[in-house]
């Protein structure tokens, strides 16, 4: 009953923040981050009533299955973006921005924090700053989606960002192994070129391959059903079974096998949009399913901001540092490449704010640093520090780009009460009419 209650707060807390934020024209997706710090540990669970809020940090960590389940869903609707008829358009550009944007943040991060490593050696030891800079390479696809879906953004931005932000996360989780692998070897000694090279790049290569052959059976089995709530249930538990296979780790002559669940659901989105004819429609009835689960998911990872990590000085410095370091390479990334390839000028102009949003990735990429030891957990300090102001400011930073790249209408937006009320009208006039 506790948890059922806490999770309603949680819901209902977020969707009446959201209205507040409309108000002063904000995402939606800000909203939901406000909300969850409010009934997070530091807030309402802070008081200890059962039910009001999440009472410990222990708690909303326990409910990590529903973000699973919702960045399955995220990813397999940024699949959609990958269809063979929009990469004809796009492909080589989004490839080439996505590789460089991502390494000119991390080159230009690990620089920066390099140089503050020999100022403050006592602060940021060199290893945290070599892995730091792999975790700046991360952008969270989750705000990124929301506010795209909010505002119904459409453009050449737009349909340039989602495969970027997509191939972002293959590009961070190699550059990632890299770094990470060097600064064990800083660490601790000679450097594992199996856990450097082979082990990241089996991840991204099966983690490609797995959500492939779940594409090709997610097709096969949807052929069986004709009616759109069979056909949407189906759907429903093929993103389930995924994201439940893609979190399989085994051990292989010394190699350890592990898949990156985002990738996996990704390539099911994309193999699915391709080899379906009525994948579009099915896929937009499964974003309208998942709905109030993405409400959640954002409240929840509001709730598990660590908000203790403004009490350390200097990891307030060198977090804002690094945010810095990390704005200006993902924008002058994404400025150099946009215009060698050729791209639109608002992409050029606007494309590298809207990939400042981080959140999942990189938090991920943080709690596996924490393995490194006292060196760690400076990396996952730092990145939580980040992830706070990133989430907070990117999804409105992201809205601004695409409404200064007028990819955001407001006479586009329209009321679903009102698009009810004139269907009524609508109905109400024909049948009098046949009167």
């Amino acid at each position: 009953m506790q948890l059922l209650l806490t999770l309603s707060v949680a819901l209902f807390a977020g969707l009446m923040l959201s209205r507040l934020a409309k108000l002063v024209k904000l995402p939606a997706v800000t909203a939901y981050l406000v909300a969850g710090i409010l009934v997070g540990p530091y807030f309402l669970g802070a008081l200890n009533i059962e039910g009001l809020g999440f009472n410990s940090m222990a708690q909303v960590e326990g409910l990590s299955l529903i973000a699973d389940v919702a960045l399955g869903f995220i990813a397999f609707s940024i699949g959609n973006e990958f269809r063979l008829s929009h990469l004809k358009k796009t492909g080589r550009q989004a490839t080439v921005i996505g590789i460089v944007q991502a390494v000119v943040a991390t080159l230009l991060v690990d620089a920066v924090l390099i140089g503050i490593h020999f100022m403050m050696p006592d602060k940021l030891p060199l290893p945290a700053a070599i892995v730091l800079g792999a975790v700046a390479s991360a952008t969270a696809p989750a705000a990124t989606l929301m506010v795209v879906r909010q505002y119904k953004a459409k453009g050449p931005l737009t349909d340039i960002l989602l495969p970027i932000v997509a191939l972002d996360d293959a590009v961070g989780l190699v550059l990632f192994a890299i770094s990470f692998g060097v600064a064990k070897a800083v660490i601790a000694g000679p450097i594992d070129m199996v856990s450097i090279i082979v082990e990241p790049l089996l991840e991204v290569v099966l983690s490609l391959l797995l959500g492939a052959i779940m594409g090709h059976l997610f097709t096969f089995f949807e052929k069986f059903f004709h009616s759109r709530s069979k056909r949407l249930s189906m759907s429903v538990a093929f993103i389930f079974i995924t994201v439940a296979l893609s979190m399989m780790k085994f051990e292989v002559g010394g190699i350890h096998i592990a898949f990156s669940s985002l990738l996996v659901c990704m390539m099911l989105g994309t193999m699915f949009c391709n080899e379906c004819d009525f994948s579009e429609e099915l896929m937009e009835r499964v974003e309208r399913w998942s709905a109030p689960l993405l409400v959640l998911f954002f409240v929840l990872s509001g709730a598990e901001l660590e908000l203790s990590v403004f009490t350390d000085l200097a990891i307030v410095v060198i977090g804002l540092v690094y945010i810095l370091a990390r704005s200006a390479g993902k924008y002058g990334g994404s400025y150099i490449s946009a215009k060698a390839t050729g791209c639109d000028k608002n992409i050029v102009k606007y494309l590298g704010i809207t990939l400042l949003p981080q959140a999942g990735v990189a938090l991920g990429m943080a709690i596996k640093a924490e393995t490194l030891g006292p060196e760690g957990k400076i990396v996952a300090n730092i990145t939580l520090f980040a992830v706070l102001i990133y989430e907070i400011v990117g999804p409105m930073l992201t809205k601004i780009s695409l409404q200064k790249a007028g990819e955001i209408r407001p006479e586009e937006k329209v009321s679903a009460r009102e698009e009810a009320r004139k269907l009524l009208e609508h109905k109400s006039r024909k049948k009098h009419h046949n009167m």
